[in-house]
């Protein structure tokens, strides 16, 4: 039993990320080859992120997979269907299984696209139990494996009931780093920036309500890796590859105070210091907090707030006081650290008046960088379910993403366009000014970039012509 482990992003493909350069390596099945290695299950990973959709063939050739598995996402999952549909005409009998957070409520979709098999949830033990039952038995039952859906003989589809999730992920093996060359990417990130990144994990799940933020893998739950664990893991990168810093991935790294205390203590005790950046919200965040977290070598904390307005906050269900956002955000970036934070324009009901509010709170609270997206609702989560009855006329399944899905919102879509650019050209520019004192010819270029992104969005949301505007 060969499995072949892959998923489907192309670096290649994706203009953005060329241009910001900041690849990370696909944790998830790195993640499952380590797990399938400990049980016995050969394996082998086949990282598309810096190859195309052709090389996968010569890698089926020359290896030989009984089973396919794909780590599937939004943004991937284009790619996939049509992966699928390809080793599907070429390689009939190769079992195709996918993995990841777009499956569990595209359950038909996937299937009706050629998988044989979705592994939904956490795929460590159900891949494993997956695998050995296809090569053990002739004609296998697969309703005893809990965690995936199927079509049987008879074209009925079944869904198995939840697996139980890895109560003690301390359990888990490192990341299969070793299966794919890192090294694609540490130069990626150093020929782009001058310093590279490795991302590491330390959590699994998340306990919050965020209703545009999908849960479908992991869960509403909190399960953490030992810190001793988790410095083990850093000192072995550090031993193999020497990253310039790390991006702790976890959706919260600081949920648990107690855990970043003893966590500081383990890096300081081990001299594991390796510079890192992490996320966090500003509810979970105090003085004492940030201390720890730079004795253990933080150099840049991200403060969620998606909004300056609170109104928007409370509409996301985030939970937290935007005033509170704005002092952690200050007070990081008073100890030396750099503070970032994210912003989430056209959700549900905002105002011109809470755009005007964001501005204000990212002029005020001064984030050494911020980004910005407009809201999409992903399938599963509150807002899909709220905005699903203004859905515009869908694009065809297997075409499209969550991404593209467009619903009434309080202005016509290209109005966001233009506050993204007024928004980033106004801060930007408040920050050079605040901080040169003086007027420069770069100065001059954002003042005009954002006064005619405002009177575009202005015309826009008084009924004008995009068209027009555009012109």
């Amino acid at each position: 039993m060969k499995v072949l482990l892959t998923h489907a992003y192309y670096l290649s493909e994706d203009e953005k990320e060329r241009e910001i350069m900041r690849p990370y390596p696909p944790l998830g099945i790195l993640y499952i080859s380590a797990w399938l290695d400990r049980e016995k299950v050969q394996n082998k990973i086949f990282d598309t992120t810096f190859s195309n959709p052709d090389s996968l063939h010569q890698e089926i050739d020359d290896y030989k997979p009984d089973i396919l598995a794909i780590y599937t996402n939004l943004m991937t999952k284009v790619n996939v269907v049509r992966m699928m549909k390809r080793v599907k005409a070429a390689y009939p009998n190769i079992r195709i299984v996918l993995g990841g957070p777009d499956l569990r409520y595209n359950i038909h979709n996937y299937l009706d696209a050629g998988a044989d098999f979705l592994v939904i949830g956490e795929g460590e033990q159900t891949m494993s139990e997956l695998a050995k039952t296809i090569e053990l038995v002739e004609k296998p039952n697969f309703k005893h494996i809990n965690g995936i859906a199927f079509r049987d003989e008879m074209g009925i589809i079944h869904q198995t009931p939840e697996r139980t999730k890895i109560k003690s992920i301390d359990e888990l093996p490192f990341p299969n780093r070793a299966g794919i060359n890192l090294n694609l990417y540490l130069d990626a990130w150093k020929e782009k920036h001058g310093m590279n990144a490795v991302n590491v994990s330390t959590q699994r799940g998340c306990p919050y309500t965020c209703k545009w933020c999908s849960t479908a893998v992991y869960g509403q739950s909190y399960r953490r890796r030992s810190p001793h664990l988790v410095v083990d893991e850093m000192l072995q990168l550090r031993e193999q590859y020497n990253p310039d810093s790390i991006w702790f991935v976890d959706d919260v790294f600081t949920v648990s105070h107690k855990w970043i205390k003893n966590f500081a203590d383990e890096v300081e005790a081990r001299k594991a210091q390796t510079p890192f950046e992490c996320i966090t919200r500003a509810d979970r965040l105090k003085e004492e907090v940030i201390l720890d977290l730079k004795r253990a070598g933080v150099f840049r904390i991200w403060i969620g707030a998606e909004s300056g307005s609170q109104s928007v906050i409370d509409a996301m269900d985030r939970r937290v006081d935007v005033n509170k956002v704005r002092e952690m955000i200050r007070l990081t970036r008073s100890h030396g650290i750099q503070a970032g934070t994210f912003i989430m324009l056209g959700y549900p009901g905002e105002t011109e008046e809470d755009i005007e509010e964001t501005i204000r709170h990212l002029k005020e609270s001064n984030p050494d960088q911020f980004t910005i997206t407009v809201a999409y609702p992903i399938k599963g989560t509150g807002l899909y379910q709220q905005v699903e009855s203004v859905m515009l006329p869908k694009l065809p399944w297997e075409e499209s993403t969550d991404r593209q899905i467009e619903f009434q919102r309080t202005f016509p879509r290209k109005y966001y366009d233009y506050a993204v650019r007024r928004v980033v050209n106004e801060v930007n520019y408040h920050k050079l000014v605040l901080e040169n004192k003086q007027y420069s010819k770069r100065a001059l270029a954002l003042k005009v970039k954002f006064e005619s992104a405002k009177v575009a969005m202005k015309w826009i949301a008084r009924g004008g012509e995009v068209s027009a505007m555009d012109a």
